[in-house]
């Protein structure tokens, strides 16, 4: 009985949960605006997509990394460790960001310029600014071209575990099939960056985020295990799309507020990606895990002729 208390006074509520991974969350934007700001201040040219490619596969190795190393730490420690573990590995990772890298000076504004002349809360001037990218037709067709295929991929992503265990797969076959969309992107960007040229990437934006839909489709057929991990891994491949994005989206937006739309770009990029999973979750009570699945991957599809009327 003793021990029954001690292990229920350590478990926290829902609501308690949620705050924490929610924290956690809020800092991703500013974090990630501030490196994308700085790769965009580096490098130029073509460089500054190679450099983003670069960026973003060291991301879905990290992904790759972190579902293994999740994996073995919970089998060996339990979730509970396994999530201290996970907290100590956060604060050793920004302990050695603050301690051995450069501060990051502030953009450069010209003298006139509109947010030194503005008195207000740090809350106040995002907002502002914010809302001044979003008046931008060209800078708000490239957010949004950025924001919606991924959005209903995760909406997809959310459902595999219910469709797996639906489908009396065996235990291990969620990992698996979740696995395989982070390394179908890692081999999307290493070949996209490696071996197409500025043009060509921007002319496959509309072909890839067909290839990012399409194979999703496949699930209304209900796959087998092999089929569907297959299925997946193409799927990642067509994520390679947004390299074809970054030198418009660069160039769309002015050089004093880079680090703000890039701020904005990845708290966009985290928000639609929150929605698609209850969207596709309350289709899925309706039509079953895979054909949910099919028709986030057909919604992705009609993005790209979004696109193509744009």
């Amino acid at each position: 009985m003793r021990s029954g208390r001690r292990d229920g006074a350590t478990h926290l509520p829902v609501a308690a949960v949620l705050f924490l991974i929610a924290a956690v969350a809020f800092t991703t934007p500013a974090v990630s605006g501030a490196s994308n700001r700085l790769i965009a201040e580096r490098l130029t040219g073509d460089a500054y997509v190679l450099g983003r490619s670069l960026s973003n596969m060291s991301v879905y190795a990290a992904q790759l990394a972190g579902l293994a190393a999740g994996g073995a730490a919970v089998g060996f420690l339990g979730p509970r460790r396994a999530l201290l573990v996970s907290a100590g590995v956060y604060l050793a990772a920004a302990a050695a960001v603050r301690l051995q890298l450069p501060d990051l000076p502030p953009a450069q504004q010209t003298a006139g310029h509109e947010e030194r002349q503005t008195n207000g809360s740090l809350l106040r001037l995002s907002w502002s600014g914010n809302t001044k990218l979003l008046a931008e037709p060209r800078v708000r067709s490239l957010l949004f071209a950025q924001w919606l295929p991924p959005a209903l991929v995760a909406g997809a992503e959310s459902l595999v575990v219910p469709f797996t265990s639906g489908h009396g797969m065996p235990a291990g076959s969620a990992g698996l099939l979740l696995a395989c969309l982070p390394l179908g992107m890692f081999v999307g960007d290493l070949a996209t960056g490696r071996f197409l040229r500025p043009a060509a990437r921007e002319r496959l934006v509309v072909p890839l985020i067909v290839v990012l839909g399409l194979p999703l489709v496949g699930f209304a057929l209900e796959p087998s295990r092999v089929v569907g991990a297959a299925l997946l891994l193409v799927s990642g491949t067509g994520f390679a799309y947004a390299l074809g994005l970054q030198r418009p989206f660069l160039e769309a937006v002015p050089e004093a507020r880079r680090g703000q739309a890039f701020a904005l770009l990845t708290a966009g990029l985290m928000s639609v990606q929150g929605v698609g999973p209850v969207l596709f979750g309350a289709v899925a009570e309706f039509t079953g895990s895979g054909d949910a699945m099919a028709l986030a991957g057909l919604a992705t599809v009609c993005m790209a002729a979004w696109l193509v009327i744009k």
